[in-house]
């Protein structure tokens, strides 16, 4: 047995995020449509003469690029470098993925407040929310939640010494 056959099953697996296969496709077509929309609002802020709307429409531009780096990697299949960025991406948390996404959303509207800026980072700052949302984690069911509250009842019972029998 060589080597590579040896490391081959010891491969990490990644690990579960709590995601379900349904909200990772949403936040992932959010993003898709986050870089269409930071793309298109980019260009329109780069036709002026204010440097600071370049500059904000130049960021939109890098944003968009980011956002289909990292979750639509096969639509960068020219950059050598898109399959490890896109995996390393992937091995982010949920909650690293939201700070990065909602920063670099913000940056621009900081950098040119407009309507331009307000919409075409909107969807890109929706899918750092979508990230954040899933950091949380899944809501509880209502019987563990029950259970929970009779418990807690009955630990506040046991303190003040009454009962009700």
């Amino acid at each position: 047995m060589s080597a590579e056959e040896a490391a081959a099953p010891t491969k990490s697996v990644p690990e579960d995020d709590g995601m379900t296969w349904w909200y990772r496709w949403l936040c992932k077509i959010a993003g898709v449509l986050g870089g269409i929309s930071c793309a298109v609002s980019g260009v329109w802020m780069c036709v002026t003469v204010n440097p600071l709307n370049i500059a904000a429409g130049v960021w939109m531009v890098l944003n968009a690029f980011v956002l289909f780096l990292c979750e639509v990697p096969f639509c960068c299949q020219f950059i050598e470098f898109a399959n490890a960025v896109a995996a390393r991406a992937d091995k982010l948390k949920p909650w690293q993925k939201a700070f990065f996404y909602c920063g670099m959303a913000l940056f621009p509207v900081v950098l040119s407040f407009s309507i331009t800026t307000l919409f075409g980072n909107g969807i890109a700052f929706a899918t750092g929310v979508l990230y954040g949302l899933a950091s949380l984690g899944k809501k509880g069911d209502a019987v563990t939640y029950a259970r929970l509250q009779h418990q807690k009842q009955g630990d506040e019972e046991k303190m003040t010494g009454t009962t009700d029998e």
